[in-house]
């Protein structure tokens, strides 16, 4: 199997991973968001305790860590308080557009072709019908908008910057993703007795959170690492955009909602361009 094909594989794995997310947070939506983060990312982050000889890290892997595996969902729980949920998201996904695009700049010997911008167009659109489902943005502006943005640039540069690091000889190991998952857990409950009211688990809520922590919050991580280090960014980037159609998919089968033209045309434009993005050839002065 080729590393492009495992590259692939891993970044497939995350998105089903990451899937689960909207689900399991509809589940759990009792619970305020900075203490479901904060649980979830220290029970993320208990596969790796086995390996904490790995997360002897340079400080400036570490700060790069907490700042994608924090700052993004801090800015994006900003985000979805002071704007529409359905609009922050749909400006949070823009990520894997600034995958995608910023790859040619943070990389080196990456250039960005035609191929690549058609498919993060059309991913991108797919997305938006997805998460949309036909409804039409509001007009009115809310200031939510902007942390919802720096959500997609800081998670686009966190994936860009770990494979920088892995290329130029400073990269950290995988396992280190526990000590980044731990200390922003860590920083997220500490957000959540500043900014939230006491929470009260049920042992369902309980069970969920373990889920979740050891899937969308925390196995997601580790295979999205392994899949940015092996592959090619651009392609993951848009691949990256079957994850909110993946979402959109789960919460119909299981909340038993019919299924729209919306998310048929969605569809077929997530697919085409994840289909653009991995059949692209790239030459040797492009790969």
């Amino acid at each position: 199997m080729s590393r492009t094909t495992q590259a692939n594989l891993y970044a497939l794995g995350a998105i089903a991973l990451w899937a689960s997310l909207a689900t399991l947070g509809v589940a759990l939506s009792h619970v305020p968001a900075f203490a479901l983060t904060g649980l979830a990312l220290i029970i993320g982050s208990v596969p790796t305790w086995g390996h904490w000889r790995q997360w002897r890290v340079s400080p400036r892997a570490l700060a790069l860590g907490v700042y994608g595996l924090f700052g993004f969902h801090f800015l994006l729980f900003i985000a979805l308080r002071h704007a529409p949920p359905v609009q922050a998201n749909l400006v949070n996904y823009l990520w894997p557009l600034f995958i995608v695009v910023l790859a040619p700049l943070m990389l080196p010997g990456l250039r960005l072709r035609p191929v690549h911008v058609l498919a993060a167009g059309l991913g991108f659109i797919g997305a938006g019908l997805a998460i949309l489902g036909g409804r039409s943005i509001e007009a009115a502006w809310a200031w939510g908008y902007v942390p919802a943005l720096g959500s997609a640039l800081v998670w686009a540069t966190f994936s860009l910057g770990s494979r920088r690091m892995a290329q130029t000889g400073r990269g950290f190991p995988t396992a280190a993703l526990g000590l980044f998952g731990l200390i922003s857990g860590v920083l997220a409950l500490a957000c959540h007795v500043w900014l939230e009211p006491a929470v009260h688990l049920s042992l369902k809520d309980a069970l969920l959170i373990v889920v979740m922590g050891l899937g969308p919050l925390g196995g997601a991580f580790l295979l999205w690492d392994r899949a940015l280090k092996l592959g090619d960014p651009r392609t993951i980037g848009v691949l990256s955009y079957l994850t909110p159609l993946a979402s959109t998919l789960l919460l119909i089968v299981l909340t038993g909602r019919a299924l729209t033209v919306w998310i048929g045309l969605a569809a077929l434009l997530i697919a085409g361009a994840a289909l653009l993005a991995v059949r692209a050839r790239t030459g040797a002065n492009s790969s």
